[in-house]
């Protein structure tokens, strides 16, 4: 069971040892700390929370001060799969963990909220073709065309129409880890992840 958050910082490109050019996104992975197990006699289910990064003084409340110790920036909790229990046995708190839990080659999944869009039009949130500008049609490009049955005088439910589009909690799966830095608590991730730059990540092994 291997885990860790961090923020987006980019992409780039990365060159494998056969010189095939694959692109990265560059994951900023600050060092964690376990800062509680949670267990099913205490709090109805077993999970493991992880804090990490430093936040200003004044920012922080006097029972997070009192849960963590200190000021931390971004709070996340891990659940265990089936067949993953026992691993949290080996936990505790206060453990403190960074970039060198993953290898690469590692398989991954990537958990982050994707970008917001705003108010989108039927064409670019679900890719409608629009209409054609023959007879007489002038403006209606992009219109989403009828949205109505016959007999029914009314619009049935779940019709695909405009809306908001993005700031959605998206999961990427099977990707790979292609390098890992120490040093610099960075990790190079084949493929690109939800997100603009800065944004939070839960990254975690399969």
């Amino acid at each position: 069971m291997k885990f860790i958050i961090g923020t987006k910082a980019g992409m780039t490109q990365v060159f494998d040892e056969n010189g095939v050019c694959k692109a990265a996104t560059i994951l900023k992975v600050a060092p964690a700390t376990v800062s509680q197990v949670k267990s099913v006699e205490t709090d109805g289910y077993v999970a493991v929370q992880i804090a990490t990064g430093d936040q200003k003084e004044h920012r922080v409340a006097k029972a997070q001060k009192g849960h963590f110790g200190k000021g931390v920036r971004f709070v996340k909790e891990f659940r265990p799969r089936a067949g993953e229990e026992g691993v949290l046995a080996d936990m505790a708190k206060d453990t403190a963990f960074d970039a060198s839990v993953f290898t690469p080659g590692d398989k991954i999944e990537v958990s982050a909220i994707s970008k917001g869009k705003g108010f989108q039009g039927v064409v670019k949130r679900h890719g409608f073709a629009g209409g054609r500008r023959s007879h007489g049609q002038k403006h209606s490009e992009r219109e989403p065309g009828s949205i109505g049955a016959t007999g029914l005088n009314r619009v049935m439910k779940g019709q695909r129409m405009a809306g908001r589009m993005g700031s959605d909690a998206t999961t990427i799966k099977n990707l790979q880890v292609l390098q890992v830095n120490v040093s610099e608590n960075v990790l190079l991730v084949s493929g690109a992840i939800p997100g603009r730059k800065g944004t939070l990540v839960e990254v975690r092994g399969i």
